[in-house]
């Protein structure tokens, strides 16, 4: 299906078309690059002619045009940052759903993020006139409606559930859009006076290891992104300013620095034939994304004549590992009729533990490096066997790649 005919039908007959959506086959380089790009590149260039070339008038100031350099810089971080964000709130989406009763899975996830978002991307052509584009707000709400009908087809949560579910994933991706905001801010060199007034003592000291500490190390890359930034912008170069713009990206998602996946052939040769004592009966391995938010990961299930089942999962979080980095899983603990659930830190790791009490799936999923996530799920196999295999594997060797692939 064309994109014009998929817009207009999940717009206008989203009913009848999420269940078209959640059969049909997809991948992330089509999600990304053959939908969701067109129609963000529409709010981009929009806020480009209504912010340089149309302008606005303001009370008391008179008629306002943005500098050239300025909308092209925010045009370009503001395209970026719309995949960006959809991609995120695809994993936002993913993670949360065996909390709502939904099933995991990262393709369906992201057709549902992308989908959802196509009313606010449309209604981005109103940025042409500046004053209008307040009306998106409502576009914006009914992507909302659209997340909800979604979520039971495409995340198999109960339907009594998708409220809550919904309601999460905006809270959200609410946050998701300040953060985007304020970097941006950053980015572009409005955000610096604020820093500045912020951080402008040297008597405030943090712990590079903990959140604030690695907090204050992105702001101070950042800083040297947009000097970069500033003197491309002098040098009157389209192609200077552009390639300053997306390293300030890259920054960004890198928390501080460029972090290109490791390649799936050093991912393959840690899935072992055995795991937890059951045979490999099915493998894969993929890289995909876009230039500057690429992940790689190579998974394998594993079974026996019974009823035991595994799945094993290697991924390389790669160029959004400095999102990883930084926020991880929240710790903290759970406990209900129906299992458990745990995360924590161990040995300077991030551990997240999920068990069952009516014979469902245990997971046992660990961070290494702040970058590799090693996640294992079993039906018929118990926590404690999960997290014996997982130790089994050559974590030592995941920690050793922490800095393939990275530049500063």
């Amino acid at each position: 299906m064309d994109l014009i005919q998929r817009a207009k039908n999940i717009c206008l007959t989203p009913t009848t078309e999420w269940p078209v959506i959640a059969a049909e086959p997809a991948t992330p380089g089509g999600l990304l690059g053959g939908y969701a790009a067109p129609l963000a590149a529409i709010g981009a260039i929009a806020g480009f002619i209504g912010g340089a070339i149309i302008g606005t008038t303001l009370p008391f100031l008179g008629h306002y045009r943005v500098p050239i350099v300025a909308a092209l810089v925010g045009a370009i971080f503001t395209f970026g940052m719309a995949l960006v964000g959809v991609f995120v709130l695809s994993l936002i989406i993913d993670a949360l759903a065996p909390t709502f009763g939904g099933e995991k899975n990262s393709g369906q996830a992201l057709k549902l993020a992308v989908y959802s978002y196509t009313p606010a991307w449309i209604a981005g052509v109103l940025q042409i006139v500046p004053v209008l584009g307040i009306l998106g707000i409502f576009a914006a709400l009914y992507g909302v409606y659209l997340l909800y009908l979604g979520l039971p087809h495409l995340m198999r949560s109960p339907q009594d559930k998708s409220i809550q579910y919904t309601a999460v994933v905006l809270v959200c991706a609410v946050v998701l859009s300040v953060v985007i905001t304020a970097v941006g801010a950053l980015v572009i060199g409005a955000g610096m006076a604020g820093r500045g007034s912020l951080a402008g003592s040297n008597d405030v000291q943090f712990d590079k290891n903990s959140a604030m500490g690695k907090l204050d190390e992105l702001g101070k890359k950042l800083e040297e992104s947009n000097k970069k930034m500033e003197a491309a912008a002098k040098s009157g170069d389209p192609n200077a300013q552009a390639a300053a713009a997306m390293e300030g990206l890259g920054t960004l998602l890198g928390g501080g620095k460029r972090v290109d996946p490791v390649g799936i052939d050093q991912l393959k040769p840690l899935v072992p034939d055995t795991f937890g004592g059951l045979p490999k009966t099915a493998s894969n391995a993929e890289k995909s994304g876009i230039a500057g938010l690429m992940v790689s990961k190579a998974e394998a299930t594993y079974s026996d004549s019974g009823e035991k089942r595994v799945t094993l999962e290697i991924s390389d979080t790669g160029g959004i590992s400095g999102i990883t980095a930084l926020a991880g899983w929240v710790e903290g603990e759970s406990e209900d009729d129906s299992g458990s659930e745990r995360t924590h830190k161990e040995n300077g790791r991030l551990i997240h533990e999920k068990t069952t009490k009516n014979g469902g799936t245990n997971e046992f999923a660990v961070v290494v490096a702040d970058r590799f996530v090693v996640s294992a799920k079993g039906h018929g196999v118990d926590l404690a066997a999960l997290k014996a295999a997982v130790a089994g594997l050559d974590l030592a060797r995941l920690e050793g790649m922490k800095n393939v692939g990275v530049s500063r």
